[in-house]
């Protein structure tokens, strides 16, 4: 009998061993495979950029016959005729382009004329990105041919360039992440006070008959629906609500954060109910015993002793947030824009991943960028989280 109960429990330990290495194996390869494909792209560049670059079509004022001396090196290509040197890089997208390293101070595209105003003078500035160069009686120069290519084409003196289009280096994902920030301070200032009342209420007021269970079990329902379903909702509720009530004329971050409230509620709410759950009885009949009545004993004695699992609800939610896709392509669209504005719609940072994955081909190494920061967003409110609560509890708050 012993020698079955020492091999059930050899066996119940290997299992138990086997499925941990099983899990921290399959989460240390998912974060292993998002740093490989996306570390070269995280820069502050990247976090501080706009996506949309903004492109200029412009013309020669004049025909250059002189002869620049350039230096160029392996990796970059000289073009003499214009002083001007390119090198084939990325943007911050990882998209491949055609960045101007150097321009030389008399160079013709230092002397640019804007095609839209006719009179406006712009200059071809280093890191800036050739996209078209279009020239009389002979094939345009394309980005997608190459530096190389472009660097030839402009070096050849039969050519006469009639059109230059440049732009600003984009890719960046700064609006993402300000739309992200504000989905979750507004998301939080509606969901936390509704869904630790309604805690309060289930665990401290409510009477204990059908009606309380029947509420508690619908919430924990609303747990397991498909965040697309509460899309649905906020599409045909909210944003229509939103459009009668606020200067917003469509789809708009208002909406989103409507719409996740309702998605973080059942969370909240059963988080901070299990957290009421654990501060003792003793201490609520110590504060009516002393002439307390139940709202000061609830709001002076027992919500301050829960507030560590109110943070965790709160980081809950916030981490729920931050991943939410479904629900907020429905609300809010996928449009990246570099301008945030509550009333319009936006894309937060999990929506971005969405959009680059869907582009032709996939933009893999970007969305492993995104996902790399999402993450080191979460391990700083965690960690943050962490520290409030161990600080609290030395204080004796909590």
């Amino acid at each position: 009998m012993r020698n079955k109960t020492r091999l059930s429990d050899i066996l119940l330990n290997g299992f138990v061993y086997l499925a941990t290495s099983l899990s921290v194996l399959a989460l240390g390869l998912i974060f292993f495979y998002v740093f490989t494909e996306g570390k070269d792209l995280l820069s502050l560049d990247l976090i501080r950029g706009n996506y949309h670059s903004r492109n200029y079509v412009a013309t020669l004022p004049q025909s250059s016959n002189d002869s620049f001396n350039l230096q160029p090196t392996e990796q970059t290509f000289a073009i003499e005729r214009f002083g001007l040197i390119l090198e084939q890089s990325e943007n911050l997208a990882g998209d491949s382009v055609i960045r101007v390293v150097y321009v030389a101070e008399d160079s013709p595209f230092s002397q640019l004329v804007l095609q839209e105003t006719g009179n406006e003078v712009v200059s071809l500035k280093e890191g800036m990105i050739m996209m078209r160069i279009a020239y009389e009686n002979h094939p345009t120069s394309l980005t997608s041919r190459g530096a190389a290519a472009m660097a030839a084409d402009l070096n050849d003196p039969d050519r006469v360039v009639r059109e230059v289009m440049f732009a600003q280096v984009g890719g960046g994902i700064r609006g993402s992440i300000i739309t992200t920030v504000y989905l979750i301070g507004l998301t939080l200032m509606m969901a936390l006070p509704l869904g630790v009342l309604s805690a309060i209420f289930f665990n401290e007021f409510a009477p204990r008959n059908m009606i309380t269970k029947t509420m508690r079990t619908f919430t924990e329902t609303l747990t397991g629906v498909p965040s697309i379903i509460f899309g649905l909702l906020g599409i045909t509720v909210f944003v229509p609500l939103t459009i009668r009530i606020t200067p917003a004329s469509g789809s708009n971050l208002i909406a989103g954060a409507m719409t996740l409230a309702v998605i973080l509620l059942p969370t909240i709410i059963r988080t901070t109910e299990e957290a009421l759950k654990v501060v003792p009885a003793d201490h609520r009949f110590a504060s009516l015993a002393l002439g307390a009545n139940k709202t000061q004993t609830v709001f002076k004695v027992v919500l301050p002793q829960a507030i560590p699992g109110i943070l965790t609800a709160t980081f809950l939610g916030i981490g729920r947030i931050i991943g939410e896709s479904a629900a907020l392509i429905f609300v809010l669209g996928a449009a990246i824009k570099d301008s945030v504005n509550i009333y319009q719609p936006s894309t937060s940072l999990a929506v971005h991943i969405w959009a680059m994955m869907t582009d032709e081909p996939a933009n893999v190494a970007l969305s492993s960028t995104i996902a790399i920061i999402i993450l080191m967003i979460v391990l700083v409110m965690n960690l943050s989280i962490k520290g409030v609560v161990s600080l609290m509890i030395k204080k004796g708050r909590a």
